[in-house]
Order: structure tokens, then C-alpha cells, then sequence
């Protein structure tokens, strides 16, 4: 047993120099085994926390670099944002720079005006001549015999005045140019509007075969409520929008045969039926006088005719009241 253990250890000899004695010490072989273990896990340890530490350092690096590139971004935007604030500033300043040069050239025009009323002035008082008995101390005209008095303040008024309405002309133009390019679009907007009411007259045709209201029917002979108004035509004569609008409706009924619906503004609808063919479809935007489609004799009718109605808020009126 003394053996075994004398092996289990190991002797190691500290030689310092020739003037110290030698030391010896007596190790473990597992603590020989166990200092080096120690070390190679305290160095892994390390290592493990320099690169846990230098991920945690890429990823902040990596987050300011983002944040930096969003704030690089917003500062171009703002510049870009900037430059064309610039830009129409620029072009502001070119415009207004030309508004001034011309008003410029009208005050120098008015300017040399005045001048030249001064210098009528002057003249008239030199050919005015010495005074005499007969003459005022004003200065006097003889133009023709007849007798012109004019005064030089009366003639600066003039001038002055003559320039207050020049700049009350600028003002007035100026405010022409303001107000003739709301008065164009409040126009357009009235136009776009009554383009939009159902105002137009449908068909080439205007022979009216039955109008709106209670009539006898063809089929029947019975008294029955006519939703709107039958012009008569030929086979493939073309039909018109009455008005600008929407296509909600482009299809086949029984009774209807092929028809139309077009939505327009202020809770309007157009109806044409008994078409023989389609021009539009769902969702086309349409405008007055527009061609939509054919007339024709489809569904129940009695022969080539268009059945016309006009629908506001969801309640049919007599289209007469809107169609030329």
C-alpha cells in the first residue's frame, strides 16, 4: 500500500543555483492533472466571455450603424426636402423679379411722363415773354385765340393723379390675375356639374311612343304604370349618355333585354333598355353624349323602341323633366 500511494505521487526538484540547497516537493499525480485542467478552463472561460463580449459590442455597433444610416436617410430626405423648398423660392424670386422689372419700366415710363410734362411747363413759361398790364403773374396759353390757362400745380396733379391710376390699374389687374383662375375652375366645376345632370337628349330620334305615367298596356290593354318614356327608331341607332357618370349596370333581364344603367351626381340614375347591343361595361366611367350602345327590341317589347327612365334616390320621375 506504501508503494502504491509512493507511485500515485510525484517529486518535483527546485534547483536555484550552486549556493541554494535544492527543494523538493512532493505532488499528486491528480493535482498535476487537475492545475492544467484548471488553466485550459479558465483560458476557454475566457475566451467565451471575450467573444460573448465582443457579439454584444457588434450588435450595438451594429444598431448605432442602423440608427446612424436611418438618421443619414431622414437628414437626405430633409436636404432633398430642402433643395426643392429652394428650388420653388428660386423660381418664386425669377418670377417676382420680373413682375418688379416690369412695374420698374411702367414707373419709369409714368417717370419720364412727368418729365416731359415738366419740360411743357418750362417751355411755356419761357415763351410767356416779360408780363405786361394785360397778363396775370400765372403764366397764360393762346392756342387758336382761345384762352387756356394752365398752372404748373395743376399740371404736377395731373402727373400724380395720373399715377395713382396706374397703380390702381396694377392693383386691379393683379387682382384680375387672382381671380380669373378661381372664376375658370368655379366654371369648369359648373360644367363638369351640368354635364353630369341627365340633360341630353338620348337617341337620334325624337318620336315620342309613350310617355311617363299611367297608360295601357301593350301586352295586356290593361291600365299600367309606365316608369318612363319609349322613343322609337331603328334597329342599331345609337344611344347617348345623358348625362356623365358611372356604368353600375350592363347586362341581360328578361324583361328589360339588354340594358344600362349609369349612375350620375345628386342621387341620379339613367336607365336604357330594350337595347340590341352593348357598348360599356361595369365600372366605365362615361361622359355626356357618349355612345353606350344600340337600339333595339330586346326583352319584352313590342318593336324597335327605347325604353328611357330616369331614377332620383331611388324613385323613378319623369325624365322629361331633365332630357332637352
Amino acid at each position: 500500500m506504501k508503494t502504491a500511494h509512493r507511485n500515485q505521487r510525484l517529486t518535483l526538484l527546485v534547483l536555484r543555483d550552486a549556493q541554494h540547497s535544492v527543494k523538493q516537493f512532493h505532488l499528486s499525480k491528480p493535482l498535476m492533472i487537475a492545475v492544467p485542467a484548471a488553466a485550459v478552463l479558465s483560458i476557454a472561460g475566457l475566451i467565451v466571455s471575450l467573444q460573448i463580449q465582443s457579439a454584444q459590442t457588434i450588435s450595438t455597433l451594429e444598431q448605432q450603424l442602423t440608427l446612424k444610416s436611418l438618421e443619414a436617410l431622414k437628414m437626405e430626405v430633409t436636404v432633398s426636402d430642402k433643395d426643392e423648398a429652394i428650388e420653388r423660392l428660386n423660381k418664386a424670386i425669377i418670377q417676382l423679379s420680373g413682375e418688379a422689372e416690369e412695374t420698374k419700366a411702367q414707373m419709369e415710363r409714368v417717370q419720364q411722363l412727368e418729365q416731359q410734362l415738366q419740360q411743357f411747363i418750362e417751355k411755356h413759361g419761357s415763351l410767356s415773354g416779360t408780363p405786361t398790364s394785360s397778363m396775370s403773374d400765372d403764366a397764360q396759353l393762346h392756342v387758336g385765340g382761345e384762352y387756356i390757362a394752365v398752372h404748373e400745380n395743376e399740371m404736377l396733379d395731373m402727373a400724380s393723379d395720373i399715377r395713382d391710376d396706374f397703380e390702381e390699374i396694377q392693383q386691379l389687374l393683379s387682382q384680375l390675375e387672382r381671380h380669373i383662375p378661381r372664376t375658370l375652375d368655379q366654371a369648369q366645376e359648373t360644367q363638369e356639374r351640368r354635364e353630369g345632370l341627365p340633360s341630353l337628349w338620348p337617341t337620334d330620334s325624337r318620336r315620342l311612343t309613350s310617355s311617363f305615367g299611367y297608360r295601357s298596356d301593350p301586352f295586356t290593354g290593361r291600365s299600367a304604370y309606365h316608369a318612363g318614356i319609349d322613343i322609337a327608331g331603328k334597329i342599331g341607332d345609337p344611344i347617348y349618355a345623358a348625362g356623365s357618370g358611372q356604368v353600375t349596370a350592363a347586362e341581360r333581364s328578361g324583361a328589360r333585354g339588354l340594358y344600362i344603367v349609369i349612375k350620375h351626381p345628386n342621387g341620379l340614375e339613367t336607365w336604357y333598355m330594350h337595347l340590341n347591343k352593348l357598348s360599356v361595361s361595369v365600372g366605365d366611367q362615361v361622359a355626356q353624349g357618349e355612345i353606350i350602345g344600340q337600339l333595339g327590341s330586346s326583352g319584352r317589347s313590342t318593336g324597335p323602341h327605347l325604353h328611357f327612365q330616369v331614377v332620383k334616390n331611388d324613385e323613378t320621375v319623369d325624365p322629361m323633366r331633365y332630357v332637352q
